[in-house]
């Protein structure tokens, strides 16, 4: 069922959370070389992009580096489906680096 939210005379679409954790194997850091690195980097570019676009509300980690860790992606889709594409196309998933679980959300609080 597609939901859409009306408020103020604005259609604001879905919000969707994916989590990302790192692959065990990369979470040594000797199993790492350049190739990951750039993976890693399209990861952020394409997440920096969606955010100036006005798509992505929020990405960001957890600190830790051990098998704790998370990251985190909030965003806007029109549907589940599309959501899904959205986070199978982040290139640290694409690639294998990374597995990601989508999540319906919805922001309830956020500070101005």
């Amino acid at each position: 069922m597609k939901e859409y939210f009306i408020w103020k005379g604005v259609l604001e679409m879905e919000q969707f959370l994916y989590q990302l954790k790192l692959k065990p194997y990369y979470l040594v850091n000797e199993n790492w070389t350049e190739k990951e690195e750039e993976v890693i980097n399209r990861h952020f570019q394409q997440l920096k992009k969606f955010t100036e676009e006005g798509k992505v509300i929020l990405a960001g980690r957890t600190l830790n580096e051990d098998e704790s860790g998370f990251g985190i992606v909030i965003f806007e889709e029109e549907s589940e489906l599309s959501a899904k594409e959205f986070m199978e196309n982040d290139p640290a998933i694409r690639e294998g680096m990374m597995e990601g679980t989508l999540f319906p959300y919805r922001v309830a609080l956020m500070r101005k």
